[in-house]
Order: C-alpha cells, then sequence, then structure tokens
C-alpha cells in the first residue's frame, strides 16, 4: 500500500500537475493540503476519471485538506475532536482498506509574537488527544500532511536564520516531540536518520529552489501497527521542478 502526502498549495493551479504526476507514480492514497477550495469546488470530477475516490474539506481561499484512494474511503471524520467553532479546514479522517489515515494541514503560526502562534500550539494539543485517541483502536494509522514543523536542525538549510520562526520554535519541535511520545514513529527518520537535504518545501522567493535552501516539514507519523509494516518512505523532488510548481512536493510511504 503506497500513501502519499502533498500540500499542493491550491488543487485547481496545480490540477495538471497533480493529474500527471498520479498516472505516472499510482499511489492508491493521496493526502493533500492546502487545497483552497471550498468543499463543493473540490475537482472531484477530474480525479474520478483518473480512477480515484475522494473525500474533502474546504474553504474558500484558505487552507483545506482531501484524500484521494484507489479504494473504498470509509467512516469519515472532518475536523479534529473538540474543535468548538474553529472552522479551518485543516483536518481529514478516514478508513481505507483497514488503515487510519489522516491529512493534516497544521497551522503556521507565524508570527510569534501574534495570536497565530497560540493557535499553533492549542491545534497541537487537539491533535495530540486525537493521536492517542488513535491509538486505542489497535489498527494501523497513518498521520500524514504538512505539519509546519522542522523537527531538528537536519531538516532545515539553515538553523541559525529560522531559530524565531513558529516551525522551528523550541514550543513546537518539544509538541511535535510528544506526539512520537506517544508511541508513534516518524517514517522517514526511522529509515534514513542521518539523511541531510531531505527537504520537502522550498520557498518560492531568493532562488531557494535552485540553491536547496529547504526544509523538511512535511511528515508521515505512524502507530506501532503501521510501523511494523514500514517498508519505504521517500522524498519525490522531481513536482517540485516542474513548470507551475507548489512550494512542496510529495513523500511517499510504502506498507506491506
Amino acid at each position: 500500500m503506497r500513501i502519499a502526502t502533498w500540500n499542493v498549495n491550491s488543487v485547481k493551479a496545480r490540477l495538471p500537475n497533480v493529474l500527471e504526476w498520479l498516472q505516472q507514480e499510482k499511489p492508491d492514497v493521496v493526502l493533500l493540503q492546502e487545497t483552497k477550495c471550498e468543499t463543493q469546488n473540490f475537482p472531484g470530477l477530474e480525479f474520478e476519471t483518473a480512477g480515484y475516490k475522494f473525500c474533502a474539506l474546504g474553504q474558500k481561499s484558505y487552507n483545506g485538506v482531501a484524500i484521494l484512494s484507489l479504494h473504498p474511503i470509509e467512516s469519515v471524520l472532518e475536523h479534529l475532536p473538540e474543535a468548538g467553532d474553529d472552522a479551518q479546514a485543516r483536518y481529514l479522517e478516514a478508513t481505507i482498506n483497514g488503515v487510519r489515515v489522516a491529512s493534516i494541514y497544521l497551522p503556521n503560526g507565524n508570527p510569534v509574537d501574534t495570536e497565530k502562534f497560540p493557535y499553533k500550539l492549542a491545534w497541537l494539543r487537539r491533535l495530540q488527544k486525537r493521536a492517542a485517541s488513535l491509538l486505542q483502536s489497535e489498527m494501523p494509522v497513518v498521520l500524514g500532511g504538512d505539519y509546519n514543523v522542522i523537527p531538528e536542525a537536519i531538516d532545515v538549510y539553515n538553523p541559525k536564520a529560522w531559530e524565531n520562526d513558529a516551525l522551528f520554535h523550541p514550543k513546537s519541535r518539544g509538541a511535535f516531540r510528544e506526539l512520537l511520545q506517544l508511541g508513534y514513529t516518524e517514517a522517514f527518520r526511522a529509515l534514513h536518520p542521518d539523511q541531510a537535504h531531505a527537504y520537502t518545501f522550498w520557498d518560492y522567493q531568493a532562488g531557494s529552489w535552485q540553491q536547496d535552501n529547504g526544509l523538511r516539514i512535511d511528515h508521515f507519523l505512524l502507530s506501532p501497527e503501521a510501523t511494523d509494516r514500514l517498508v519505504s518512505c521517500t522524498i519525490d523532488r522531481d513536482p517540485r521542478g516542474k513548470e507551475k510548481a507548489s512550494d512542496h512536493t510529495p513523500v511517499i510511504l510504502e506498507l506491506r
């Protein structure tokens, strides 16, 4: 079972790129983030034509998550529990072939001296609660997406320059580690503990892609049952080099 996660930075703007990649790679499941369209305007017909079932959660112009699958999508959950009146479209969860998957678009949190950073930390606490609850199911659980967290210094081209950024802030990184301490495994680093320049995002500005000034902020967290089935986790850099590319690139997980 091959599961990909990809922040597409507007599914309509990147649709030709995404469809080309799906035809080429044929993953079983794709977790999309930052689709930037309302739920009813998600381009589902185009994905169905390509052979994929879908569920989507969106809002106008911002955020948005979706799940594409070659297999039936069951028991869909929209939004994290305890979201209250938080209507931001950032979390979508479903069961596919006996695996519980979630597409996650975690808040950025910048600037840290505004209400955006406490919102990010509160969102992470809700995610921790849901992640702990999912462990009780004893199903294989795959939490994939754009976490907007740089876990370690090896995951950013210039750690010093990011010290005061919400993505590399000690509180963000600490909350991410707490997710792992629940019993989750970060798939890429489990298999590639020392690989440098393993980035998933390059800013559009200042020649970041050309100079490989990247960040690794797109991750797969696996429950013990999913970790037992882990075969590979790789970053496909090719889509980032395409014309009209997203600033993120896909990460691909393979489970037995």
